[in-house]
């Protein structure tokens, strides 16, 4: 099946039921008890600096154990996996010294979760999407690093850009299907990648489905650049994205009353995966598959989701209790497309007809 075929097999499954994205790689990964020679590996053995917790890496140097994960999460049922690439672009891989490996990391992040999907899709014929996730990197276009100094900035807007183009190539020859520009937290960030992947489609002549997850960072309901979940959404509605949603940050109890507000508003299909709950005084999650469950079985009853997946602390036992939650409940109704003008800054702003 090409590419061309399976983004045609997606949107016509996304039309008739709700559709499901893995859960977290970082909390199943902790399961396999990683030292740091599994991150250094041979290749790395001589580099100057810890790369244990740089998970990205472990494509190159344990791709193994990142194909076990997309196997399990596989197993559990989800129609979507995205790829070990949330960290990997220069600038985030600078902080171990690994630009170098970024176009490779991501390219082969991107073949390890289509050999997965295609060996699902080989027992029993379901086609399975590979999402190239696009992380928010370690910098922020729109606030200062410094309270006392309110002008600086660690980045600017083209060369964050052309970091993500290098990350999206490498995403699109490795063979992604969506990109996932995901746990936006500045705007900003987020049309740097949109850029930056227009650029890309441009190069390759390849142009692929827009999935932009914006993050709530408490319970004020706005992202940490100070935007309303609407006035997010405005921000990016001229992308035309194929899916806007919500992700990290908040367990489902509190996202709750933040995803009805974007499904009200979104004119596209609105995908939601929180937390498995707010890290408790240990650094785990409270939020048990059961619990889950039930919170997105109440979300799809209430026309809320098209697509729902797992975040931080998700297991691939919380994905199999969440597909079993919004199996047969119709996916959300799709708005028509409102002609008014919409405007954003920290508040929405529509227009008089």
């Amino acid at each position: 099946m090409t590419r061309e075929d399976r983004i045609k097999a997606l949107n016509a499954e996304l039309a008739a039921r709700i559709l499901t994205l893995d859960g977290s790689m970082g909390a199943y990964l902790q399961g396999f008890g990683l030292t740091a020679n599994d991150f250094h590996g041979t290749r790395f053995a001589e580099h100057p600096s810890s790369l244990k917790g740089n998970n990205d890496l472990l494509v190159l140097t344990r791709p193994d154990v990142i194909a076990k994960v997309h196997g399990a999460y596989l197993d559990a049922g989800v129609d979507i996996i995205s790829t070990n690439t949330f960290s990997a672009t220069k600038i985030s891989q600078g902080e171990y010294a690994l630009e170098e490996v970024v176009y490779e990391v991501n390219v082969e992040a991107a073949r390890i979760a289509r050999e997965a999907c295609d060996a699902s899709e080989a027992k029993d014929g379901r086609p399975r999407a590979v999402a190239g996730a696009i992380g928010p990197t370690t910098k922020l276009l729109s606030m200062s690093p410094e309270v006392g100094d309110p002008g600086r900035r660690d980045s600017d807007f083209e060369s964050m850009a052309k970091g993500y183009e290098e990350q999206i190539l490498g995403l699109i020859e490795g063979g992604a299907d969506i990109l996932l520009i995901e746990t936006i937290t500045d705007t900003l960030n987020a049309k740097s990648a949109l850029w930056a992947a227009w650029e890309a489609f441009d190069k390759t002549g390849v142009e692929l489905p827009l999935w932009i997850s914006g993050t709530i960072t408490d319970r004020s309901g706005r992202t940490l650049s100070g935007q309303t979940v609407e006035a997010f959404y405005n921000s990016v509605r001229h992308a035309n994205p194929w899916a806007v949603g919500l992700n990290c940050a908040l367990g489902p109890a509190d996202m709750r009353a933040f995803l009805a507000d974007l499904s009200r508003v979104a004119e596209c299909a609105v995908s939601a995966y929180p937390n498995a709950g707010l890290p408790n005084a240990m650094g785990g999650y409270d939020e048990t598959p059961h619990s889950m469950e039930a919170h997105y079985a109440e979300w799809a009853r209430a026309g809320l989701l098209n697509i729902t997946g797992g975040c931080c602390g998700t297991t691939p036992e919380h994905m199999a209790h969440m597909r079993h939650a919004v199996e047969g409940v119709p996916p959300r109704a799709i708005p028509a497309r409102d002609t008014r003008l919409k405007l954003a800054g920290l508040e929405p702003f529509t227009a008089a007809a």
